[in-house]
């Protein structure tokens, strides 16, 4: 049915005029309780108009996608790594891939300022950076075969660019996948039902691969193999609880450091399985769980409809906040990176999503409508986070004994007791729930009330909690298999510069190489972590937080650059506006972690503040403790530094490429891969 042009005008207005009155009710609260509802109207409504008015711009204007033009799945098909691959499934992968524990972790941690700040963020940050980001980067890489980022800064840039990118990007990395796996152990440790779940999704996206491999890309296939999917998991998600009193349980109740060894484990077998095996599959069928999830989130929100408890603003916006450490600008801006602008995602569109699209068209659903979920997603997050008690999230997101804890946040202004922190931690069926630092524990927790609260009964807490870690931590693994495959990528890249059998991608020794060195690096940062008196998850984040922004403004720079090329410099802005706002960003928020004078923030601060107490004394696990943490902080100061000097020069590189293209000193030359006409079509749109 076709309705006339007047009548979809009045419906995309009322949608605007909807979106800008929950933004509205939410910025004027002050103080008075606020309902989450408008929360969830102020994103649906920001969905529907980016996706429909803001990506068919993008696409059609500034990219201008050629539905024609045969993609990289289909000239260089191999059978592992370039797999001609339904658009959904892809989807599955990329939306899987990117939406790790950034959109849950990020903005819980961030929910210390308020909720307004964080909401503001994703809302404007996801459509106008996030999204522009993640399409244009993946543009790029399909019309280059599916290159990587490093490769394509040193074919559009110069070699010297080039080179200072790949280091850059290898190396942030590194960290990424580091605080990835961090997360991962903080939810799963001493936790044999989530690890019983998580260990079974193994084997179901095996059978799954082979079914979607040996049963063709039919509707009929898809369908059957999904439904299979969805209910092994479900199943795997109730058998987890029968898991305790179990021969199984001592095998399953593992520590953080034996934890760390599994996961480096898993991420070189799905580096160096093919593709369709495990890694595609995994994240397909995990997309129906975050998806599904998500929108069950919503309806809970819908029925529920739960107060806001957290302000709008909180008084931690000065820098003085226990789970973040720093001001609002720039650290609310870095906590949140994946459910904004994350540049991480522009790894991932290209490195294996490029390889498997069918159409050039589909860039669009996925590149775009994927980011924009993830910021549904986020959303969902920080209202789990809000809608809690403030005391019991402090609590959660703060190390150190159940007794100084509650006191500690008492006094900060939010009531909590040891007794409230131990009940809380006999609902969810764990331990305790004090100094369950990473996020997830407290999405959880957030997530666990919601679920329980529309059935009316606690009794199944527990069981939610879990499905929520649960939830997590197979997102979080399809973000470590899907980065490591990528790192293989990259550092075979570099390895290239020395040895061109190294960079061979059809090599099994060369993968295996390139994947060991590349765990290896990331796995030490992780195990580091783990040992971290202080939980790691504290300053490891904004590392994280920094590389990872740092990323994008790799990605907007190369972007930038590729659109001077095509001839489209009216659209610069398009690329241009958040490439300086998180270079602002990214600038200030790296000086303040190594130069800052509060210990909480400096790393440079912070040892010297350490070594003082050492030259005092203390008993000998003191001692030892504040060594290690000096370490580390030192180490982190070199790694942030290193970080900021990399991103300057790649940065550099592009402006004086941005200076010579508009000023005609110099050709405009793209190094797109040669037009192949798609003939015969896919089957599958």
């Amino acid at each position: 049915m076709k309705f006339p042009a007047w009548f979809k005008v009045l419906v995309w207005s009322l949608v605007v005029a909807l979106g800008v009155t929950a933004v509205g009710v939410l910025a004027w609260s002050r103080g008075e309780p606020v309902s989450a509802l408008w929360v969830v109207v102020a994103a649906l409504c920001v969905f529907a108009v980016a996706y429909r008015f803001h990506s068919a711009w993008l696409l059609a204007k500034v990219l201008t996608l050629d539905e024609l033009r045969a993609p990289p799945s289909v000239v260089r098909e191999d059978g592992k790594d370039y797999v001609q691959t339904n658009k959904w499934i892809v989807f599955g992968h990329h939306f899987a891939a990117i939406a790790g524990p950034g959109p849950l972790v990020g903005p819980v941690l961030a929910a210390q300022f308020g909720f307004m700040p964080g909401m503001l963020w994703m809302l404007i940050g996801a459509t106008l950076g996030g999204a522009v980001h993640d399409s244009v980067i993946l543009f790029c890489s399909v019309r280059r075969g599916g290159k990587s980022l490093g490769q394509m800064v040193r074919e559009e840039v110069g070699p010297f660019a080039g080179l200072a990118a790949l280091v850059s990007i290898v190396a942030i990395m590194i960290i990424l996948l580091a605080v990835l796996g961090l997360v991962v152990v903080n939810a799963l440790a001493e936790s044999p039902w989530g690890l019983f779940t998580i260990a079974a999704t193994m084997p179901i996206a095996v059978l799954m691969g082979c079914g979607l491999r040996y049963g063709g890309h039919g509707a009929r296939t898809l369908w059957s193999v999904s439904i299979f999917g969805v209910l092994a998991l479900l199943a795997a998600v109730w058998g987890g609880q029968h898991v305790h009193g179990s021969a199984l349980e001592g095998w399953l109740t593992l520590k953080g450091t034996t934890l760390a060894w599994w996961i480096m484990g898993y991420g070189i077998v799905a580096s160096i399985l093919p593709v369709w095996l495990l890694l595609a599959p995994r994240d397909y069928l995990s997309t129906f769980m975050k998806i599904g999830t998500v929108a069950a989130m919503g309806i809970a929100i819908i029925v529920l409809a739960p107060t806001l408890k957290m302000p709008a603003l909180t008084k931690f916006i000065d820098g003085t906040g226990p789970v973040v450490a720093g001001p609002l600008f720039p650290f609310v801006f870095i906590t949140i990176a994946c459910a904004a602008v994350s540049g991480f995602h522009s790894l991932i569109s290209s490195g294996t999503t490029p390889k498997l699209l069918m159409r050039e068209s589909h860039i669009r659903t996925i590149g775009y409508g994927a980011m924009a979920t993830e910021m549904v997603v986020g959303l969902m997050a920080l209202i789990a986070a809000c809608a809690m008690e403030p005391g019991e999230y402090f609590a959660i997101n703060m190390k150190g004994e159940a007794a100084a804890v509650t006191a500690r946040v008492t006094e900060l202004g939010f009531p909590v007791t040891v007794a409230q922190m131990d009940q809380l931690a006999a609902d969810v069926g764990e331990k305790t729930m004090v100094g369950r630092t990473g996020g997830a524990p407290t999405f959880a927790v957030g997530m666990a009330h919601m679920f329980a609260g529309v059935l009316g009964s606690k009794a199944a807490l527990a069981l939610w909690y879990h499905f929520a870690i649960m939830f997590e931590a197979l997102f979080i693994l399809t973000t470590i298999d899907a980065g490591t495959r990528v790192g293989r990528f990259l550092v075979q890249d570099l390895l290239g510069l020395v040895s061109k059998r190294l960079a061979d991608t059809g090599s099994f020794a060369a993968n295996t190489l390139a994947t060991l060195l590349f765990v290896g690096a990331w796995g030490w940062f992780l195990y580091q972590g783990v040992v971290d008196p202080l939980g790691g998850i504290n300053s490891l984040w904004p590392i994280f937080g920094v590389a990872n922004q740092l990323l994008a403004v790799i990605a907007l720079s190369l972007g930038t650059t590729v659109l001077i090329k095509m001839g489209r410099a009216r659209y610069l802005w398009v690329t241009l506006a958040p490439l300086v706002w998180l270079l602002s960003v990214t600038m200030s928020a790296g000086w303040l972690k190594i130069f800052a004078a509060d210990p909480r923030v400096g790393f440079l601060s912070a040892a010297a503040s350490l070594q003082e107490r050492i030259a005092g004394g203390g008993t000998a696990k003191q001692l030892a403790d504040w060594e290690h943490l000096v370490t580390n902080n030192y180490i982190n100061t070199a790694v942030t530094g290193t970080f900021l000097v990399l991103v300057l020069l790649v940065v550099a590189a592009n402006a004086r490429v941005w200076w010579l293209l508009l000023s005609g000193r110099r050709a405009a030359e793209l190094r797109e891969d040669a037009y192949v006409p798609l003939t015969p079509a896919p089957a599958t749109k």
